[in-house]
């Protein structure tokens, strides 16, 4: 008898992924084949994982949900289900626009999906998943939700209240993939800086990065989404100290002008957040740091924009993304303030920002031209092996080119390179 397969698509950031690869282990415990982003889905079953966070990822989700209905429409599927943020957030709505899909689970109660399919959830692979990324890195979600309060952001509205992981199921999960292969941690939440309050009464991030990193076999750790308000500076000193702890800092900054922060609800001042950055620089020589700034907030005058202009050149980030705003609804800004600044408007500020950064890009791949750095192989593409230094991140930072011709490497190991050449955003290298 042919076992049934589920396909599972997942849109959106990394810490669905973890969700979608912790259901995936649960599928085929019960006896389920499971493909995951196929480009051609084979299964009887289709759950989609959505994202709701801007109002593009909100588009792609509905659109991916309507193209798998047409399908179970044209009977290509049995059943369809979806999950994830979107589903969250518009539960009601949803399961009444579109009602092909059987049913509709949040971002938190997935595991009723089994009990649907007439199997039990097992809870003693709480902390097991199957990864969907290359089996030498994973992405490791410490905590859900977020206490903030930005303006314009519908996060805590979708996962509720800041929730830490307890530390020592934590430790265990970094220890079942290191036995699994995995090197490399992307250490993730919505909110990094805040890790710990919850449980714990204070934040507990730099304790709990000395503890992953003592785990053997752990290779490199990185962190990914910290907050500027109250950043714990003891993070410093374990990322000095502490050889696999990157030197790399994901802190989402968004703005510049105190007129904007303020209106944004950021808790930060400008002051505040040109101190930190000279902070990370002085206690750890060579930190790459990755922002993320908005433009067209409600209030962004030119002048604001102006200082943004002027922050994204005077401290020179390693890398940089940046999007418009749009209106979420339920959010402080879509009650409070009208969605002003015009669209195109918008988009001519973020064409503005990202052409500055993509020159400063250049610059800082320009200089590392000459040094020799350790580099992960992730992957082979055309005449070249894929891979990348502790300063990249997979998936949204430069990677390091070193061409196939004369070189066998494996994928998954460390290698040692000399920076060769570089172009606006990736290196290329060879083997020493």
């Amino acid at each position: 008898m042919k076992r049934k397969t589920i396909d599972i698509i997942t849109l959106g950031c990394s810490k669905n992924l973890v969700d979608s690869e912790q259901l995936i282990r649960q599928l085929e415990e019960v006896g389920y084949d499971v493909a995951h982003d196929s480009e051609n889905p084979v299964g009887e079953i289709a759950v989609i994982n959505t994202c709701g966070f801007i109002g593009d990822a909100k588009e792609e989700s509905i659109n991916m949900i309507l193209e798998f209905a047409q399908a179970k429409e044209e009977g290509a599927l049995e059943k369809l289900y979806v999950m994830g943020c979107l589903s969250e957030r518009y539960l009601k709505e949803l399961a009444v626009e579109i009602p092909q899909v059987d049913k509709f689970y949040g971002k938190f109660n997935w595991k009723e999906l089994l009990q649907d399919l007439g199997k039990a959830y097992h809870d003693e692979l709480h902390i097991e998943r199957t990864l969907t990324t290359p089996k030498h890195y994973a992405y490791l979600k410490i905590s859900e939700g977020c206490d903030r309060k930005c303006s314009y952001c519908a996060i805590p509205i979708i996962t509720g209240r800041h929730v830490s992981k307890p530390m020592d199921e934590i430790v265990d999960e970094v220890k079942y993939l290191v036995s699994r292969g995995v090197k490399e941690f992307q250490i993730i939440a919505q909110e990094l800086t805040y890790y710990g309050v919850d449980l714990y009464k204070k934040q507990m991030l730099p304790e709990l990065i000395e503890r992953i990193s003592d785990v053997p076999g752990v290779e490199w750790i990185r962190l990914h989404y910290a907050y500027p308000a109250h950043f714990p500076t003891d993070l410093f000193r374990v990322m000095r100290e502490r050889d696999n702890v990157c030197k790399y800092m994901d802190i989402a900054l968004q703005h510049i002008s105190d007129n904007m922060l303020d209106r944004m609800r950021r808790q930060v001042t400008k002051e505040d957040t040109y101190r930190l950055i000279e902070q990370f620089r002085k206690e750890v020589p060579g930190i790459h740091i990755r922002t993320t700034l908005m433009v067209g907030h409600p209030g962004e005058a030119e002048a604001d924009f102006e200082e943004l202009k002027e922050f994204v050149r005077t401290a020179r980030f390693d890398r940089m993304g940046a999007f418009a705003y749009s209106e979420e609804e339920g959010t402080y800004a879509a009650a409070q303030y009208e969605d002003e600044v015009p669209q195109d408007v918008k988009q001519e500020r973020l064409d503005e920002l990202m052409s500055i950064q993509q020159g400063i890009s250049a610059e800082v791949s320009a200089a590392k031209v000459g040094q020799q750095m350790k580099v992960m192989i992730d992957r082979i593409e055309g005449d070249y092996y894929i891979g990348r230094t502790e300063f990249d991140s997979p998936e949204v930072d430069p990677e390091v080119l070193i061409q196939r011709a004369d070189v066998t490497l494996i994928l998954g190991n460390f290698y040692k390179v000399e920076i060769i050449d570089s172009d606006d955003f990736d290196l290329f290298a060879k083997i020493i």
